[in-house]
Order: C-alpha cells, then structure tokens, then sequence
C-alpha cells in the first residue's frame, strides 16, 4: 500500500549521482523528496517546509550528519533521522544513532530493504502524534518553556519584555500547530515529542 503522497523527505549527500539515484528510488513510493547538496542548504529550507523524514549522508565536508541532524533537531525536535554511511564510518554511525537518529543503513543501498526501512520509519513516526504543520519557532519554543513552567501570559510578557497580546497571539499559535484543546493536552505533546523535559519536582523542606 503506498504512502500518502503529503509525506515529504529530505535527502542530503555531497554526491549529486547519489542524490539523483535516492530521489528517483524514494519517488517510487509516491513521495515528494527535496535533495540537498549540503547541511546548510537543508537547514534553510527545513524552518519554512514541512519535512517527515530527514535522511542524510553522515560523511559530508563543512557540516557532517550528526551536526546536521543535532542543528535540524532545534529546529525541529520531533524530526526522525535515517543516517546513511560508508564503509569505515559506522562508529560515527553508531554515534549519531546514540545522539537521537531513529536508524543507519550502510552503502551500497540496496534498494529494497532501504524503501521498506523508510516507510517503516514513516508509519512509525506519522502515527506519533507529531505536528503536521509548520514547526515551532524560536520565540514559540521560549514561550512553550514557560508554559510547562507554569507561567501565566501576564508573567511570560515581563519576563520576555513582549506584551500580553503578543504572547497571547504566539500561544494561540503554539497551540494550534501541536493540535492541543487545553493545557493538559499541550504539555503531554510537548513532553511526548521530546520539545520540552517536565520539570523536577522539588522536595524543599525549607
């Protein structure tokens, strides 16, 4: 059964016949696949697109995979990463994998075992709650954090130095793109998707 073709991929290699070969495999499967010949071209695309999964080489020259995928990851902290890697480089493989990547596959691909990993991951990740909008941005992360900490909009505006409409206007938004009905709602998605850690519980006896 194909994948809805809304799902889209970003696939990232320095090799431009390797970038051709993954678009024309990953386009197989009816996805839409956006091909980028280094990190920070991904990057700059990845705040404004929406992205379902990242695959990416993680030997590249300035910005390798696991830099990639740590700086995607503040963009977008729900974001699962297919590393793919070269003969000799499955330490740093293992590496990325510890820092966060759902998986690695070793070259060559072979073809098929590649599309199954990869609508695999899709299904996984598409039923994980996760927003299917834009992701969150920096100001609407900050003000995300404080939520979780309690603060009321009136408090959030002061300690920002933002006025109370304008912090009212982000968590509307903020709501909306983690579809979220209430607090209770917003928390457990933000907590679920790994956007923000629930704060320690204190045990003061002072």
């Amino acid at each position: 059964m194909p994948i809805k073709n809304t799902q889209h991929i970003f696939f990232v290699d320095d090799e431009p016949k390797v970038r051709k070969v993954i678009k024309e495999t990953l386009e197989q499967l009816d996805l839409e696949v956006s091909c980028f010949s280094s990190g920070a071209e991904c990057l700059k695309e990845l705040g404004s697109q929406v992205c379902d999964l990242l695959i990416t080489d993680v030997k590249m020259p300035e910005m390798n995979g696991i830099e990639l995928m740590m700086q995607a990851k503040r963009v977008v902290p729900w974001l699962p990463v297919l590393v793919i890697t070269g003969y000799g480089d499955i330490p740093m493989a293992v590496k990325a994998v510890k820092a966060g990547a759902v998986d690695f596959i070793e070259k060559p691909l072979a073809k098929e075992s590649f599309l199954l990993r990869v609508k695999s991951i899709l299904k996984e990740h598409t039923s994980n709650h996760r927003p299917r909008g834009k992701p969150l941005t920096k100001n609407e992360t900050g003000i995300l954090k404080l939520i979780i900490e309690g603060k009321s909009n009136r408090e959030i505006a002061q300690l920002l130095h933002r006025s109370i409409r304008t912090v009212e206007v982000h968590r509307a938004r903020v709501m909306k793109k983690l579809d979220a009905d209430n607090l209770v709602d917003l928390i457990k998605t933000a907590v679920k998707m790994g956007l923000v850690e629930m704060p320690e519980e204190r045990n003061d006896e002072d």
